[in-house]
């Protein structure tokens, strides 16, 4: 099973296949690139993972759409994706009306498996997936159809 979070605000609103993806963020001047990772799934997710970094592997890089560079780690964990409390960030919404208004960064957590996150994902981050499968052949449906 795999995690992935849909972002909140407007533009995200009304759509879901192609808009789930993984909890990411920016890297702050003198972190590691893991160490960002926890701190902002932590952020999005609203439980510290900082905890269980230490199981965390890399599954390398990938470009969204937008140019945005995406580094990428994968941690097991047990996690109640009901739960989740994200962070929230500010917008003037709706545009050029001068209002300002609050949204969650991640409006959503489910858990998927491989083959539904595919459906899914953030087209850029579908590479994601494969590095996972390839990592960890034995959960994945790939490995169980022989």
């Amino acid at each position: 099973m795999v995690l992935l979070v849909h972002p909140g605000g407007p533009f995200w609103r009304n759509k879901q296949t192609g808009a789930w993806q993984i909890p990411k963020g920016l890297i702050d001047p003198d972190e590691d690139p893991l160490t960002a990772a926890l701190r902002e799934a932590s952020e999005e997710l609203g439980t510290d993972l900082g905890k269980r970094g230490a199981g965390a592997f890399p599954l390398g890089e990938v470009r969204q759409a937008g140019g945005k560079l995406v580094e990428a780690f994968a941690l097991e964990a047990e996690l109640d994706a009901e739960a989740i409390v994200s962070n929230r960030f500010e917008i003037e919404w709706p545009p050029r009306s001068g209002r300002r208004q609050s949204f969650p960064e991640v409006d959503a957590a489910r858990w998927f498996t491989i083959g539904e996150a595919r459906a899914m994902m953030l087209p850029s981050q579908l590479p994601l997936l494969d590095r996972l499968e390839d990592r960890a052949p034995q959960a994945s449906p790939k490995a169980a159809d022989g």
